[in-house]
């Protein structure tokens, strides 16, 4: 009889968190819109501006420029709540259709990128986690350089070895599995870094526990142990961290889509953002709040699905 008053309130505060996220996000781009330099009306006419005192007037009046800040906030919360983010100053379209057209290859970038992380990650925390001293340091080492140097100069060198020097992958496009490789890793290695230090801190924690000793006394041997028990046990703070770092892998992509010459939301913003075209630019950072709230309850809920000492009682 408890526990649904306690999910109830729990489905509550989630839902006001992130309600309070996609505003709060939502009045940032405002905001960035309203003090970005330039008149966007001239960005509506383009390079050549040509046009006369009276159309730019009616122009201004069409989109809303000439109301109050207030007014114009407003409007833009209202037509954000009805699912409109509003229209393209370029290319004359609205900008939830651009955002659709080109968020397939994103995904397919972004979900390839954390899953070969993970996998990565947890290999290596499990092979070198309470292991010898000199092995666990040329894992740190090699983490290290993957989480700190720049995906663009790991993208260029990827290009360089695989595709320019060895003909293994091609050098630009989204056809195909081969196309993906190259992408993957370069936006998966800094992730990789981060991850496995985070894990192998918390498999050595959890190798420490009684448990351990409790498992190899029924006969489980030591790899066993760190599989189907340590790594449980150590499994939320990785959880945790890989859901606040997912919400980076979309501006991770702008970079990586850009390099490899992929389609996506990558080459979208690089376009908005060189033409001035803010509409697109404040959708895809509300479309970066929204995964980022999407995957932080997520990752809420599935806390106590690893951990059943965390469930409701």
């Amino acid at each position: 009889m408890t526990a649904a008053p306690a999910l109830a309130r729990a489905a509550v505060r989630r839902l006001g968190s992130a309600a309070a996220v996609l505003v709060g996000a939502a009045t940032l781009a405002f905001l960035a819109l309203q003090l970005i330099p330039g008149d966007p009306v001239s960005v509506l006419l383009g390079p050549t501006n040509a046009a006369s005192p009276a159309v730019r007037a009616e122009i201004g009046r069409e989109y809303g420029f000439d109301q109050p800040v207030g007014e114009q906030y407003l409007r833009f919360l209202g037509r954000l709540l009805r699912g409109d983010l509003g229209e393209s100053y370029q290319l004359q379209r609205p900008v939830g259709s651009l955002i659709a057209d080109q968020l397939g290859p994103t995904v397919q970038l972004a979900l390839a990128a954390l899953v070969l992380a993970l996998v990565l990650a947890v290999l290596s925390a499990v092979a070198t986690a309470g292991r010898r001293p000199a092995l666990r340091a040329v894992a740190s080492v090699g983490e290290l350089i993957a989480a700190s140097t720049p995906s663009y100069w790991v993208g260029i060198v990827l290009l360089t070895v695989f595709s320019f020097r060895f003909h293994l992958f091609p050098v630009a496009g989204a056809d195909g599995f081969a196309a993906l490789v190259l992408p993957a890793v370069t936006l998966a290695l800094p992730l990789t870094g981060v991850l496995a230090q985070v894990l192998r801190e918390g498999l050595e924690a959890a190798l420490e526990q009684p448990f351990v000793v409790t498992a190899r006394s029924r006969g489980l041997g030591r790899t066993a142990v760190r599989l189907r028990h340590a790594l449980r046990h150590s499994a939320i703070p990785l959880l945790t961290l890989a859901g606040w770092l997912t919400g980076s892998l979309i501006g991770g992509a702008v970079l990586v889509e850009t390099v490899f010459g992929r389609p996506g939301i990558g080459s979208l913003v690089l376009q908005a953002v060189t033409a001035k075209d803010m509409p697109v630019v404040i959708g895809v950072v509300l479309l970066s709040a929204f995964v980022f709230v999407v995957i932080s309850t997520v990752v809420d809920l599935l806390h106590p699905v690893i951990d059943p000492r965390l469930r409701s009682t």
